[in-house]
């Protein structure tokens, strides 16, 4: 069998990987000649000799790459396609549509499993991995993936693994960005929405445009939602049947309220599922974080919480549960503006400090500006890697709670690690 992969960000990249892992053969291609290949599985290629070609092409016995063009015969001479979620809903997604020709319609076998949905702005991962732990202590086969940013091997991958493996239930992972497009290639038996929150308003534009798809994902769907999350009416009448869920009550070994809401949702979906209350219990009372999410480490006096807070809804339930002496920042892309909002969310609380890192782009300068724009009154340090990081929290270790957030997953749990070490050679 041989799939094309249209477009390489992300989700496309996660594709290629999973389709050759899987056996099959891939043709992939994107426009833009200058794509990051490092994730992509290409040993042998001199990537550095590429750079400054306007298009290129690599082959190899089980894949050809066109960058910088597309080869429209070799799309047609494939079985099946799979095309970047961002291109869902374009002309060339309803062609492949009407055509039958994309891979979720050629594969059909993992429709037939049990299938759970998780969306929302904030707190996705988190239930997902509670919802795990709680229905694999009840003897279930659980594959969780999906949303590639949130660091599963991306949606392409779990129809791959699924359709080929022997799971009960099916636990996905939807970016708020991708509901279109997951509520075409998933047979979603349930659906749990965790919260609408400020983030990425430069696709959803407004919040209402955001509710609206929300719509649409859930429309005759079994859905759970926060009893009084924003919209509900509008949920009720699009669904085939709702449940509301409410904050946790029970031992929880995560900290705070937006946990709690988590593990609510995690919760009644279970229940739902007619898991025993005892496992339910045990299972989120000996939960642990998911690494690079919200955690709370102890150093010297310091209560030291690490974690991606990436939007300013994230970082302001944060904010509520302490009284942080420093706020340490990883910053967003150039480009994403939109998150930029965080910022003006740390200069309301006002710290004694503020440490700016980079998060997902070295772009310090450009944070910086917004503190100064917004007359933050206090000290303002910039890091630029673990080491320095790691010397401003032992500075500030005397106080009574740092916190450390912002953009860039994959730095955060760099500097998680090291806390973390650092945190248990203390208790030692």
């Amino acid at each position: 069998m041989k799939a094309a992969v249209i477009g390489l960000g992300v989700e496309g990249k996660k594709a290629v990987n999973s389709l050759l892992k899987h056996g099959w053969d891939v043709y992939a291609s994107d426009l833009n000649s200058h794509v990051d290949l490092s994730d992509l599985n290409l040993p042998g290629i001199p990537l550095n000799l590429l750079d400054g070609e306007e298009s290129y092409s690599i082959v190899s016995d089980k894949l050809t790459l066109d960058l910088g063009f597309t080869n429209s015969q070799a799309i047609d001479e494939c079985d099946a396609i799979a095309i970047s979620p961002s291109m869902f809903g374009g002309s060339f997604a309803k062609r492949l549509l009407d055509e039958g020709n994309l891979l979720s319609d050629v594969l059909s076998d993992y429709k037939k499993i049990f299938t759970i949905g998780i969306t929302g702005t904030n707190g996705k991962t988190t239930t997902v991995h509670m919802l795990k732990s709680i229905l694999e202590n009840a003897g279930k086969k659980v594959l969780v993936g999906g949303n590639g940013g949130g660091g599963f091997s991306g949606y392409y991958d779990l129809m791959l693994e699924a359709e080929s493996g022997d799971y009960d239930i099916v636990l996905v992972e939807v970016c708020d960005m991708t509901l279109d497009f997951c509520g075409y290639v998933f047979d979603f038996d349930m659906i749990g929405l965790t919260n609408i929150g400020n983030d990425h308003m430069d696709v959803h534009k407004t919040i209402a445009n955001y509710k609206d798809s929300l719509v649409r994902f859930f429309e005759d769907k079994f859905i759970f939602t926060y009893y009084n999350q924003d919209f509900n009416s509008n949920f009720k009448e699009a669904c085939k049947s709702h449940v509301s869920y409410f904050e946790y009550q029970e031992n929880l070994n995560v900290f705070g309220k937006f946990n709690r809401l988590n593990a609510g949702l995690a919760f009644v979906i279970a229940y739902e599922l007619k898991i025993p209350k005892d496992v339910i219990y045990k299972s989120l009372a000996e939960f642990e974080a998911v690494s690079g999410r919200l955690d709370v480490y102890k150093i010297n006096n310091a209560s030291v919480y690490v974690g991606k807070t990436d939007n300013s809804d994230a970082l302001k339930s944060v904010l509520n549960e302490n009284d942080f002496y420093a706020v340490f920042i990883g910053t967003p892309r150039a480009h994403e503006a939109h998150r930029l909002d965080i910022i003006d969310e740390v200069v309301k609380y006002n710290p004694e400090v503020i440490v700016v890192f980079p998060g997902l782009d070295d772009n310090l300068d450009l944070v910086i500006y917004r503190i100064n724009y917004l007359n933050y009154g206090g000290r303002v340090f910039t890091a630029t890697s673990v080491d320095e990081i790691i010397s401003y929290v032992a500075e500030f270790s005397h106080e009574d709670a740092i916190l450390i957030g912002g953009n860039g997953q994959e730095a955060i749990i760099n500097i998680q690690e090291r806390v973390k070490l650092i945190s248990q050679n203390l208790v030692q």
